[in-house]
């Protein structure tokens, strides 16, 4: 996908329905901290304790990305806590973090999302817009700068060597 948001973005799907799907944008550090608008989850996010700008829709939202060791065993309704898929649920950012912290391995919070309305997704995905991966389980709380690369580097195919494409074919 080009454009200035998500050129070389790397966007877990969170949601996908006839209706449309969100997602979030897992390599879109912000320069303030959780601290400047959730003072109370600051101890407990993943490094680098930074917000991450999920998407372009609705800025002014927080959504709290969480990792759940035991997934679907844990008691989510009574902790605040939604279950997605894979391990992964959404945490309710006002209930006290000490309520959540501790069935809790990973927690990243994203000011904004993707969003697509209904078919909106499905006609980019045939216009070859999108590459579709498999994630890995520690993919939404990844640190690392060079994200985009590292997730199509690992790629068992011919869409790894996108990994050294350069947006300036004159460099190649």
């Amino acid at each position: 996908m080009t454009g200035e948001f998500f050129e070389r973005s790397v966007v877990l799907i969170l949601h996908h329905d006839e209706d449309g799907a969100t997602g979030v944008t897992l390599n879109k550090p912000m320069s303030a901290e959780v601290a400047a608008v959730l003072p109370d989850w600051q101890p407990h996010v993943t490094a680098p304790g930074v917000l991450f700008q999920g998407g372009p829709v609705q800025m002014d939202s927080a959504m709290g990305l969480v990792s759940v060791p035991g997934g679907e065993a844990v008691q989510a309704e009574t902790l605040g806590i939604s279950m997605l898929f894979g391990g992964l649920a959404l945490v309710d950012l006002d209930v006290p973090p000490p309520v959540v912290v501790p069935e809790l391995a990973g927690l990243r919070i994203f000011v904004g999302y993707a969003g697509w309305g209904a078919g909106q997704l499905e006609a980019e995905l045939v216009q070859g817009a999108w590459y579709v991966v498999e994630r890995e389980p520690r993919d939404p709380f990844h640190e690392t700068a060079d994200f985009w690369r590292e997730v199509l580097v690992r790629q068992r195919s011919s869409l790894s060597l996108v990994a050294n494409y350069t947006s300036d074919p004159e460099q190649n």
